[in-house]
């Protein structure tokens, strides 16, 4: 506690104080900066509809170009969630599908009625709650937000919003390949190409397969690869400006992930003991068309997009075999299959008046449909009791109907001073039914916003301070639920921020930090039990609303040219979460912190690189404990994770060796709590394994 307390106050100091802390260098020298990631006014940031730069976007933002993530050798943005403050995510599957932001969002869905606290966006493309689909060759940059995006986003990014964008094309014809090999029989190969065409259009298309055994061991089944990774990806971007200077982008992708699902084992260790191993697979297409024109005294954006997903969730719910649980009879499955499709169009004006002030104003829909097949098969028979559990094809239909208007504005109140006043309004209409009999059609409307205060202190500094309002949509539960449950009312957000971002030490110092504090009215939170001990199946998950909880926190991020060999950088994230009132039917909630939000995130590293082309990287990351669940009290165990890197980089080419985890840290990124053991079924803690050391080659060459 008394370390927690000396963060708290070294962080104020930082915000309040950054010149007397950070200081200036002497003017008579001259530093090379040898990374253009670090001429951060030239970071534009895509999420921002207004175009502007990271240095003057009043928000608690992580913004990483395509230097920066490629040299942490990394192939999914799962591995970059320990890089970002205040960011967590819920191993439920086999890849990161669902994200907490300052202990917000979703940690599984195995119901219908998507309903997703973090935004989720692929090149204008939609994949709010299923972001499996997230592969990182050939992106250009990675954007993740903090805090509630009302005006950009909606009722979809109560928590913030991931924005992940492709290389775009260039002039010049250029491209890349890369070849990956490693232990646990990895192999992945990429290669990505772009330029001009003939009638001045430009172009980028990719292409990148990786697969791997998925580190776990199958000795029932004599295998290694029941948890396998099989995933590919394939883009392509085309730009044309015509002589009207209308700039047209037209985005396509294809993803297939096509992985195993076998990973919690009864003694939470990395040896399986299924007979029937699953599967976790995503296949998306999704295509969006960006038309910009500029008209004398405003500029005019329309972004179409639509995307299908075909998601198969499979797993042995009993986690065992006939020798398991010899001589019991005990075997369950879970089957589940769902196709969602978006459909989406934006419309957006911005203009700045003759006093420079900017405005904008847009018109949003989205169209979701998504269809669910379960199928839950189970036989028990311990000698005294014996039963079926097969349980009939349950499906459900669901679709919901998005429109929103929203406008913001920006005011030069006087030099150096800004005001940023935002709206939004979107309604939301749903129809749901299934096959029990279930139907549901609600309607509502929400609204949300901010206002904030921006201090450009110089073109090296500024500071923030605002209020800003976030809303999420109510909904319904399905199934058996207890008695009240069945509906559950919206939720509102109110947060509040002060922030500052400084270039000092003659720009070789990069500093960046936010303190927030939020305050959840009606907080909608995942809730679950079992119903029937002798069925691991049987779990009920539904949701719930809390009265209030608060949260207070941090997020910081610091950059340094030590010089023109050594790159320096540390995050940290600071969280403390409560719940008001809140008690279940397993546990009280009132005062504890919320599930999946520890205390501390952070990492720290550095880079050096000489001028002969040697290279490397050391990365240290970390997080505090934290609960896994609002239904029990069981926690996980605080850990930190090395990453290293060594290589040779030559104008052309580059080859390095990586290791992930360099120490074998075992650490858990998700936790049940319930009985699945027979006969007697006692209540146990079940983690789902990280991933352990990954050791392997990376060559690449460009062209």
């Amino acid at each position: 506690m008394k370390t927690l307390q000396l963060q708290w106050r070294f962080a104020a100091l930082v915000i309040l104080f950054p010149p007397c802390v950070l200081g200036q260098a002497p003017e008579d020298k001259d530093y090379e900066v040898i990374h253009s990631s670090y001429v951060i006014d030239e970071i534009v940031v895509e999420a921002d509809y207004l175009g502007r730069t990271l240095r003057r976007l009043p928000a608690s933002i992580t913004a990483l170009d395509a230097e920066q993530i490629q040299s942490q050798s990394i192939q999914h943005f799962e591995e970059l969630v320990n890089t970002i403050p205040n960011l967590n995510w819920s191993g439920d599957g086999h890849r990161a599908r669902y994200f907490q932001i300052r202990g917000i969002g979703e940690r599984s869905q195995y119901e219908g009625a998507p309903n997703p606290s973090v935004g989720y966006i692929v090149d204008d493309i939609d994949f709010s709650g299923i972001g499996t689909i997230g592969t990182l060759f050939d992106m250009e940059s990675v954007e993740v937000l903090r805090g509630p995006q009302a005006i950009r986003y909606g009722a979809n990014a109560l928590a913030g919003l991931i924005y992940l964008r492709s290389t775009t094309p260039t002039v010049e014809r250029n491209g890349r390949a890369r070849v990956i090999v490693g232990d646990d029989n990895t192999f992945g190969a990429g290669i990505a190409t772009g330029g001009e065409l003939g009638d001045g259009s430009l172009f980028r298309i990719s292409a990148d397969h990786y697969q791997s055994d998925g580190f776990r061991d199958n000795p029932f089944l004599n295998r290694t690869d029941t948890n396998g990774r099989e995933e590919t990806s394939l883009r392509a971007k085309l730009v044309h400006e015509t002589e009207a200077q209308t700039l047209l982008t037209l985005t396509g992708m294809y993803v297939n992930i096509d992985n195993g699902y076998d990973a919690f084992a009864l003694d939470n260790s990395l040896t399986m003991l299924s007979d029937d191993p699953g599967k976790d697979t995503q296949e998306s297409v999704g295509a969006s068309f960006r038309i910009e024109q500029p008209f004398e005294g405003f500029d005019f954006t329309s972004i179409t997009a639509f995307a299908d997903s075909d998601i198969e969730f499979n797993f042995d719910a009993d986690w065992g075999n006939q020798d398991s649980w010899a001589p019991i009879v005990y075997d369950f499955q879970s089957l589940n299959d769902r196709e969602r499709s978006t459909i989406s169009q934006d419309f957006r004006l911005a203009t700045e008046s003759d006093s420079g002030t900017q405005w904008l104003f847009g018109l949003y829909a989205l169209r979701l449909e998504e269809d669910l097949d379960t199928l839950n098969l189970g036989v028990y028979d311990d000698g005294s009791f014996a039963g079926n559990f097969d349980e009939p094809l349950f499906s459900s239909q669901y679709e919901a109907t998005s429109v929103a208007a929203y406008s913001q504005a920006i005011f030069d109140l006087i030099d150096g001073v800004q005001l940023d006043v935002g709206l939004r309004i979107e309604n939301r209409s749903t129809d749901y039914s299934d096959s029990n009999a279930t139907s549901a059609s609600p309607s509502e409307t929400m609204n949300g916003g901010h206002a904030i205060l921006t201090f450009l202190n110089s073109n090296r500094m500024s500071t923030f301070v605002g209020i800003s309002k976030g809303f999420k949509a109510g909904g319904f539960n399905l199934g058996v639920v207890p008695d009240g449950r069945r509906d559950f009312d919206r939720e509102e957000l109110w947060n509040i921020e002060t922030g500052v971002r400084a270039l000092v030490l003659n720009d070789r110092l990069d500093v960046s930090a936010t303190l927030f504090y939020s305050v959840r009215d009606d907080q909608q939170v995942s809730t679950s039990f079992q119903l029937d001990p002798n069925d691991p199946a049987s779990f009920i998950f539904f949701t719930d609303n809390a009265t209030k909880s608060t949260s207070i926190g941090l997020e910081a991020d610091v950059r340094w040219q030590a010089s023109d060999r050594v790159e320096l950088y540390a995050t940290l994230g600071l969280l403390d979460t409560e719940f008001d009132d809140f008690v279940t039917e397993e546990v009280d909630n009132t005062g504890r912190a919320l599930a999946h939000a520890p205390d501390y995130t952070f990492s720290a590293g550095g880079v050096w690189a000489h001028e002969n082309g040697w290279f490397a990287r050391l990365d240290v990351t970390g997080r505090d404990a934290f609960f896994f669940s609002d239904s029990h009290d069981q926690r996980s165990e605080s850990y930190e994770l090395v990453n290293a890197r060594v290589g040779y980089d030559a104008e052309q080419w580059s080859v390095e060796l990586w290791a992930r985890n360099l120490f074998d840290e075992d650490y858990a990124v998700r936790g049940f709590f319930f009985g699945n053991e027979p006969p007697n079924f006692p209540d146990t803690l079940y983690t789902r394994a990280g991933d352990p050391r990954h050791v392997g080659l990376t060559a690449e060459y460009r062209f």
